[in-house]
């Protein structure tokens, strides 16, 4: 798996009862929080630098991916983060999933999402400063969910339940948002990895 070298730093996930597909998806929706959630460090610019691709639509983006990061130096990435994220006023992109359900922050899909944390035991970070539905918390509750973070590792219906509630009705647009955004360059691939990770979890959830 690709990602797998550009993991290391982040939490394991590798749980022994946990079937390796499972321990590739909980890494893959991690790798995906941790470049969403802040710019990318000196060490994970160089992992991603070193990851191959295969011929699937996620191994050509990974490989596109590793392409770009081993052109890409920290200030260029942290730029690029803040003016795709942050900006002055506002980032380019507002990656919250109230806003776009409902073009507005803080709103019913947050409160959804307050509910079925609470109910799964999912409690918010205290360093933590944006709101729960941030695309980068999203992603890693996912990974939590898979490797059994916040207990057990949740069931395949449990964690198609919460996919679906909260992540498949807005996460592929915000991606394909990221890969056409006039600042995006490394955060491109990010969109590009995004969008095919989101439809293979869609379409495996829809089998299951």
């Amino acid at each position: 798996m690709p990602v797998e070298e550009a993991t290391r730093d982040m939490a394991d996930t590798s749980a022994n009862d946990l079937a390796q597909e499972d321990v590739m998806r909980a890494q893959m929706y991690r790798f995906l929080a941790r470049l969403l959630a802040s710019p990318p460090d000196d060490a994970l610019l160089k992992s991603v630098a070193g990851m191959e691709g295969d011929k699937t639509d996620l191994g050509k983006a990974m490989l596109s991916f590793a392409k770009v990061a081993s052109k890409t130096g920290i200030p260029i990435a942290e730029e690029e983060y803040h003016d795709l994220f942050i900006g002055v006023a506002r980032g380019e992109l507002l990656p919250y999933g109230s806003y776009y359900l409902t073009g507005f922050l803080h709103e019913k899909p947050l409160a959804k999402l307050r509910n079925d944390m609470a109910r799964l035991g999912i409690a918010r970070g205290t360093s933590h400063k944006e709101p729960e539905d941030h695309i980068a918390a999203l992603m890693d509750m996912m990974a939590g969910l898979i490797s059994g973070e916040f207990g057990d590792p949740a069931p395949l219906a449990e964690q198609k339940a919460f996919f679906e509630a909260h992540i498949s009705s807005w996460a592929s647009h915000f991606f394909a948002d990221l890969e056409a955004a006039k600042s995006s360059v490394l955060y491109a691939a990010v969109g590009t990895i995004g969008r095919s990770f989101m439809e293979i979890e869609t379409t495996a959830f829809s089998m299951s």
